[in-house]
């Protein structure tokens, strides 16, 4: 099979969903990422299943084969403050981590719930890999609300430009621009204790940018700050 001469690839992990008694396999995010690659163009969307710790290895091993100028992994299942899936985030951090490196993985997003509990995990194992940014959730996650919101933040890292990995103030002015469609008081899940919680307070964003002496670093105050400064902006640029 010929090499493919695309700018850019998502890399999608999923494990089956069960949403409901008759779900056999029948949820999944795939399409809304194909969608999502087809509107943006210029991306190739690889995908698997995962079922356990084997699986998931094998998985990601499949799925790494060519090296893209912007490549993205999207991780998504049912999840908990240690595990997506039947698999330990420390893990999967991990093995991300490590293949970062080779294959030029840029992005990392976790569509579980509860997975961006540990903002320290992730920020110390985005540190010294090729990962620029990594989202996730700290709080359990409504399905549907959490595609979309996964797929705009994707579809807006597709479009980042070379120069702008190299500051922390034009990712998180990129990631602002991704999330202003949605209210930061929406109700995005629960917590632990059964309380609800809104998107502001669950959606965690590490950014690392590229080049000497950055580190990784949470930056969800800030990209929550610049995206209600964007909604004002523009709600000013209607009246007027």
């Amino acid at each position: 099979m010929p090499i493919s001469q695309s700018k850019n690839a998502i890399l999608v992990l999923e494990s089956p969903w069960k949403l409901d008694d008759y779900d056999a396999n029948r949820s999944s995010v795939l399409p809304f990422v194909q969608g999502i690659a087809k509107m943006h163009g210029n991306t190739e969307v690889y995908s698997l299943n995962f079922y356990n710790k084997a699986s998931f290895d094998l998985a990601l091993e499949c799925l790494c084969r060519q090296k893209f100028d912007n490549t993205i992994v999207y991780v998504a299942a049912h999840g908990s403050k240690t595990h997506i899936g039947d698999v330990s985030l420390k893990h999967i951090l991990l093995e991300i981590n490590e293949k970062s490196r080779k294959f030029n993985i840029k992005g990392l997003m976790l569509g579980s719930c509860f997975a961006g509990s540990k903002t320290w995990l992730l920020e110390g194992i985005t540190e010294n890999s090729k990962l620029t940014w990594c989202a996730a959730y700290s709080s359990s996650c409504y399905w549907l609300q959490g595609t979309m919101i996964d797929c705009a933040i994707i579809h807006r890292a597709l479009s980042i430009e070379d120069e702008q990995y190299k500051t922390r103030e034009e990712m998180e002015e990129a990631f602002a621009a991704a999330i202003t469609p949605f209210a930061a008081n929406a109700i995005i899940g629960e917590n632990s204790k059964g309380e609800v919680v809104p998107l502001s307070d669950s959606l965690q964003f590490v950014i690392q940018p590229e080049g000497r002496g950055f580190r990784a670093q949470l930056s969800s105050e800030k990209i929550f700050e610049q995206a209600h400064a964007m909604r004002i902006n523009e709600e000013e640029d209607e009246v007027a």
